[in-house]
């Protein structure tokens, strides 16, 4: 029996996947040291208390959250067949498998973006004085937890229907090397220039109505992303 094929994954998406999932999964990871060293309160790990771990995490938090805007788009806007469609919910009941499967690996990665951006949005509210103080009862700190075990959760989910629907030909896709032409990053910047003049000469009413066009969960994850950076702002500055 021949092997199954194995599919082509555009090289934007692997970029942006590999990229956003490489920063996520260093973020977690060192959340959970931040955890170790500092509180420890419900499960504690031999690891060594490094104090400086807590801005590491930071950091890998922040450049998540640089990337995860750009990973959004695509996946709203190339993506939206692997994202949770309006009546897949209501036809669970109806599905038979392999349609089940399909629709409940949609479900889980629409809860890994919706997992992230609740990670992101409550990490950028804590404060980072918080835990080298042992300040540990902050409602947002608590949040932040909450989001890191359901970020854990959403990633296995997140591998097992990819598994489950495509075994291992699709999970080897997402780190396979090969580009094809129209996929060179090459082409980027060209791709670029023209999207940026073309944004430039769009009329207002056009934007309006592209912004309206948005799903409603993309316009709750951009308004929870916006929102995050203009607090983090302000307090910044405040």
């Amino acid at each position: 029996m021949s092997k199954p094929s194995q599919p082509y994954q555009p090289f934007l998406l692997r970029f942006l996947h590999g990229l956003t999932g490489l920063c996520l999964i260093l973020a977690v990871l060192t959340a959970f040291w931040t955890y170790n060293t500092y509180d420890g309160r419900w499960v504690k790990l031999p690891l060594p208390d490094y104090k400086a771990i807590e801005g590491i995490h930071g950091t890998f938090g922040l450049y998540t959250l640089l990337i995860f805007p750009a990973f959004v788009r695509y996946a709203f806007q190339r993506g939206q067949h692997r994202l949770l469609q309006a009546d897949d919910l209501k036809k669970l009941a109806q599905l038979q498998p392999p349609a089940r499967w399909y629709m409940l690996n949609r479900f889980t990665n629409t809860l890994a973006l919706v997992a992230l951006t609740f990670a992101l949005f409550s990490g950028k509210m804590m404060d980072s004085t918080w835990l080298p103080k042992g300040e540990l009862n902050h409602t947002w700190y608590y949040l932040h937890l909450i989001a890191w075990v359901i970020v854990v959760i959403s990633i296995a989910l997140h591998l097992l229907m990819n598994a489950r629907v495509g075994g291992s030909p699709l999970l080897r896709s997402m780190w396979n090397t090969h580009i094809r032409t129209k996929d060179s990053p090459k082409r980027w910047p060209q791709q670029v220039t023209t999207w940026w003049h073309a944004a430039k000469a769009m009329s207002w009413i056009k934007r309006f109505q592209i912004v309206k066009s948005l799903s409603r969960l993309e316009l709750a994850i951009w308004s929870i992303l916006i929102a995050a950076w203009t607090i983090s702002l302000v307090k910044e500055f405040s």
